[in-house]
């Protein structure tokens, strides 16, 4: 099975359509899949759904999306630094699903392994529980929380090979791993892509059989918040 592509965009082709759920890695702008992300707005795709972490910022990661409006709905756990965002939720114009950050990243990891729900303790007694089911274990409340899934994950790596067998840097192995797992087709960009047996076993993090499609991408790496001091003498 040929699973290395030449560009992002035939990456994607043909796994697209109207009305379905991406999941897109990365933590900010850290991990997140460029190239795939800028690929999927020039398909023209609508009515997305889009799993994250965060939306980005206004010209850069999801938030390209958000400036053409092929986002219908965000499931994110943070949307702090995205104006657009803000513009389009308050106006009525974007739904949201918002999630406390460690319900969501479980959330991803348990769709990727077929558990179809689970109890926790965080968001009880807030808005986050409403309408959701709840139940007792040793005296403490619990309330039930869904397993998540998509039609397309998009996940970027450090190193992967022509398997499509990854290792993620330091930070950038937040969401992706789970996305990979999640997605019913994933398609991963790198940084470098190198042939089978060229990886150390032992340093993989996501097998090649969670990926589909794999491509090798150049990378802007841009930083969300860039805060810097006078050097002292």
């Amino acid at each position: 099975m040929k699973k290395v592509y030449d560009s992002a965009e035939a990456a994607i082709a043909g796994l697209t359509f109207d009305g379905m759920t991406v999941m897109c890695g990365g933590f900010g702008l850290c991990g997140i899949p460029e190239n795939l992300i800028i690929a999927l707005r020039d398909s023209g795709v609508k009515d997305v759904t889009a799993v994250s972490n965060n939306a980005g910022v206004d010209d850069f990661g999801l938030g390209l999306l958000l400036q053409t409006r092929q986002i219908k709905k965000m499931v994110s756990s943070y949307v702090g630094e995205n104006a657009t965002f803000e513009k389009q939720y308050l106006s009525g114009e974007l739904e949201l699903e918002f999630n406390p950050q460690g319900t969501l990243a479980e959330r991803i990891r348990a769709g990727g392994a077929g558990i179809p729900g689970f109890y926790t303790k965080t968001g009880v007694g807030t808005l986050i529980a409403e309408g959701k089911e709840h139940k007792e274990f040793d005296g403490e409340t619990y309330v039930m929380e869904t397993g998540l899934r998509s039609d397309l994950s998009l996940v970027k790596a450090w190193k992967g090979d022509t398997q499509g067998n990854l290792v993620f840097r330091k930070t950038a192995r937040n969401f992706n791993p789970m996305m990979a797992t999640a997605g019913r087709i994933t398609v991963a960009e790198v940084e470098e892509l190198v042939e089978v047996g060229e990886l150390d076993p032992d340093n993989i993090h996501t097998a090649g059989i969670f990926v589909q499609r794999i491509v090798k991408g150049s990378f802007e790496k841009r930083i969300e918040q860039r805060t810097t001091r006078e050097r002292t003498a």
